[in-house]
């Protein structure tokens, strides 16, 4: 009878793990899906207000059917005409949107346009003070497929904008938004080229970091692989391939204690030609202060050049333009 009890037992518990594998991948599939060109964007624009460098308009529009409405906002250069190759800015993990004040200068002198969104959780669309960990940690699961899908709008977006050069759009995402704007920029053809900000791939590598483990301690490798599981479908590795044979620039620290350099390298080496690699001898982006200008010029001096690439291309713009 014991072991008749024994042998129920476990396959039940086989049965139920079985079947829940199951959902597990049929959740993970419909991940990236949403998507939907022909949903109209519904912009509302803001009336542009002035800075001594550029034009900054807030505006926002229709994401994912059944989703909040994204926030963003957009500088577009005062000091000569458009229409403006534009960069789209994928924020880190903790910012949003207003970020683009401390940056759109560097990209305005640099000759371009740039443009941010609040991304799920951060802004305009943060969560309520007394969410609890389940909510936060489905929350976070949510925002890297919305990041990606809401990027493909902002393209559509961008499109409608008489002021913007459409086959010159490009991408920057530092840290979560390079995690992210890796699969956006894969999943996007219409953007020309791409810098990852101290990202990275491989989720086991990624999420086991130099703080992850002072945090952790003792209980880090099983809630890497838990958070590994559980995260799979946001993996950028899976995808980043995908971006070929446009080109991407990965800009990563040696000494960075929260996206390690293997998981760093490992993006890299996932990804095809084009690419190139850039590493500083710098703790993560933000955290080592002294290299963020650095950092910033290399990434526009290198889109100016793509850029430069593109105009050649479509309209026959010569080297020495």
């Amino acid at each position: 009878m014991n072991k008749n009890l024994a042998f129920w037992v476990g396959f039940g518990l086989v049965t139920v793990a079985a079947l829940l594998l199951v959902a597990k991948a049929r959740w993970d599939a419909d991940y990236y899906k949403g998507y939907d060109p022909a949903l109209p964007l519904d912009a509302q624009e803001e009336s542009p207000a002035a800075t001594p460098e550029y034009l900054r308009t807030e505006f926002s529009f229709a994401g994912v059917a059944g989703e909040d409405r994204v926030p963003a906002v957009l500088a577009t250069p005062r000091s000569w005409e458009g229409p403006y190759p534009c960069v789209i800015f994928l924020h880190g993990i903790g910012q949003k949107k207003e970020f683009i004040d401390a940056i759109a200068p560097q990209f305005i002198q640099g000759g371009f346009a740039i443009v941010t969104f609040d991304q799920y959780t951060r802004g305009e669309r943060r969560l309520p003070d007394d969410a609890d960990k389940v909510t936060e940690a489905l929350a976070l699961r949510r925002r890297g497929a919305l990041t990606v899908l809401e990027t493909r709008r902002l393209v559509d977006y961008l499109l409608t904008r008489d002021d913007i050069a459409a086959h010159r759009l490009y991408l920057v995402g530092a840290s979560f938004g390079a995690i992210t704007g890796s699969t956006a920029f894969a999943f996007e053809p219409r953007l020309q080229a791409g810098v990852l900000v101290y990202g990275g791939g491989n989720l086991r590598l990624l999420l086991d970091s130099p703080q992850t483990r002072e945090v952790l301690g003792a209980w880090t490798q099983p809630a890497v692989c838990l958070a590994a599981f559980f995260l799979a479908p946001a993996d950028p590795i899976r995808y980043v391939a995908w971006a070929s044979p446009r080109a991407l620039l990965f800009q990563n620290g040696t000494r960075d204690t929260l996206v390690p350099a293997a998981s760093g390298d490992a993006l890299f080496q996932a990804a095809r030609d084009p690419k190139e690699i850039i590493w500083y001898d710098s703790d993560h982006i933000g955290l080592d202060e002294e290299h963020v200008v650095v950092v910033l010029d290399d990434a526009i001096e290198w889109l100016r050049g793509q850029d430069l690439q593109v105009r050649k291309g479509v309209e026959g713009v010569s080297h020495a333009t």
